[in-house]
């Protein structure tokens, strides 16, 4: 009995062992996913976001999570408000000269680089530079037809940049949203057009980023110099979830403290203790078209694929209801300043979408449409475009991957890998900044489209300073790029952002377009 009893004990240990052996890897292993941080379950937040960031540069980053990045860790000039209002960050005011042709910006001389170094204009002057610089990669808005917007420092405190001709455009934009870079830290960057930089990321803004794994994470400590006062929470982690449903069931576990559902996945979460908001980007959920495809190159294709189309059987099965989106018709959003309704609206006409594959000659297309595997509302929308198409007669070949690569692949002016693809954008409300994707030298013109009448409208309109005779301008360019159908708006959807209850303070922080939160610093754990 008593070497019966040993046995019973020594096997007890070795399980009790091996419990304790598994319990202390699970936790390594979920430690691993968010990095390696040592601080407090108290003072650090989690917030999973779909995906890398495309550019980590702030030069040429233009994806929401890469500009998410830049404004944890970088400040603008002046913020654009989701009202449209211009909110002072680096800078104190903005004056404009009588001949429209020179804006001086003084600047806060109270702020410190997070390596301590003085914030001056000559940080100022070197980025601005650097980033008109075509060959960097996101010069559009620093040019007004073929001339740059060149700057100049004044004294430590005040800039001026100077316009090659008066332009409304440039005076709206041209010290908004752009990111300010340390002239000490990147002067000896060998190459700014690169996605990652050498050095190591130093900025004024409420966060400093201390760690980027590729698929997994970025994780980030607070800025205690940040002129916005020192942030609440001690770390943030982006961490990486391309999974809609993994993420669903991390927000619940309270594995990660914040991330964007659909509408479809409320419902599910009402028991989890999260907190839900909605709030509107004025975005344009799309579809686009390669028109340099070999069978799109033709307007009348373009034309038959949309009125093929119904968006509003897309967006029911997408936002279930109305207060979570719009329905959009011109290039630009709903609610922005300069939209018009008097567009081609392409209303379902399956027949006319025939008729007009008819008078092109085409009866045998085949098409290949690219979406974001991770995008649950991007799977609903490619698979109701290829039964709609599959109506007359089109054969459309699903190819769902990633959204980053996708984007990267579109770039490329000579790709015919995609001949559709689905995607967003939020530009803003002037429509001088929609240049970036519709006009032939854009740095994201996606589409392929090249035409000289709606660089034309674009030119013109920039430099318009009657205010009447902008709209006129923009109501035709507008008319134009919906006839010349190579893109389909689909929605303006509103986000939905759900918070774990712990954390506080996202009315204090805003919440606001592409960058989630216009202040990281503001928030809080309860």
């Amino acid at each position: 009995m008593k070497r019966r009893r040993n046995r019973w004990w020594i096997g007890g240990t070795l399980i009790l062992v091996i419990f304790a052996l598994l319990l202390v890897w699970e936790h390594q292993t979920s430690q691993s996913a968010v990095g390696t941080s040592t601080a407090p379950r108290n003072e650090q937040l989690t917030y999973a976001i779909d995906g890398d960031p495309e550019s980590l540069n702030p030069i040429n980053t233009s994806d929401r999570w890469g500009l998410t990045v830049t404004n944890m860790v970088y400040s603008p000039l002046i913020r654009i408000e989701n009202d449209g209002t211009h909110k002072n960050e680096l800078a104190t005011n903005m004056t404009v000269s009588s001949d429209g042709k020179t804006l001086t910006v003084k600047l806060r001389d109270d702020v410190q680089w997070s390596d301590g170094v003085p914030f001056t204009a000559d940080d100022v002057v070197f980025t601005y530079t650097e980033k008109a610089k075509k060959e960097n990669g996101n010069a559009d808005n620093l040019w007004i037809g073929d001339k740059p917007i060149t700057i100049s420092k004044v004294d430590d405190y005040t800039v001026a940049f100077h316009l090659p001709e008066p332009s409304a455009a440039a005076v709206n934009n041209v010290a908004t949203e752009i990111y300010i870079m340390p002239k000490h830290i990147y002067q000896n960057e060998p190459d700014l057009s690169v996605k990652e930089l050498n050095a190591k990321a130093v900025g004024t803004g409420p966060y400093q980023l201390m760690e980027y794994k590729r698929g997994e994470y970025l994780r980030f400590k607070k800025n205690p110099t940040y002129y916005g006062g020192e942030p609440n929470i001690d770390e943030i982690t982006l961490r990486i979830i391309s999974n809609q449903n993994t993420m669903k069931v991390a927000l619940q576990k309270g594995e990660v403290d914040a991330g964007m559902v659909l509408p479809t996945d409320i419902k599910d979460l009402e028991s989890a203790p999260l907190t839900i908001h909605p709030y509107s980007e004025n975005r344009i959920g799309y579809l686009g078209l390669n028109t340099r495809y070999p069978g799109l190159e033709n307007k009348k294709v373009r034309q038959a694929l949309f009125y093929a189309l119904n968006k509003d059987d897309m967006n029911k099965a997408a936002y279930l209801d109305k207060q979570f989106y719009q329905t959009p018709y011109s290039v630009l959003p709903p609610q922005n300043s300069f939209v018009t309704e008097d567009v081609e609206h392409y209303q379902t006409d399956p027949e006319k979408a025939k008729q007009l594959l008819q008078e092109a000659g085409v009866t045998d297309l085949h098409l290949k449409l690219a979406y974001a595997a991770s995008d649950p509302a991007q799977a609903i929308q490619a698979t109701f475009i290829q039964q709609q198409l599959q109506a007359i007669g089109v054969d459309l070949q699903l190819i769902g991957g990633d959204g980053t690569e996708i984007s990267t692949e579109m770039r490329d002016p000579n790709s015919k890998k995609y001949s559709m693809f689905l995607n967003g954008y939020i530009m803003g409300d002037d429509p001088d900044l929609y240049r970036f994707l519709f006009h032939s030298t854009g740095s994201a013109n996606y589409f392929k489209h090249y035409d000289e009448g709606t660089d034309h409208l674009f030119d013109i309109g920039a430099v318009e300073l009657n205010n009447q005779k902008r709209h006129e301008i923009y109501d035709e360019l507008q008319r134009q790029l919906v006839d010349d159908a190579f893109i389909y708006p689909i929605v303006d959807n509103k986000k939905v952002l759900a918070v774990n209850k712990r954390v506080s303070g996202i009315d204090e922080g805003k919440l606001i377009s592409i960058y989630t939160l216009e202040d990281w610093s503001k928030l809080k754990i309860e």
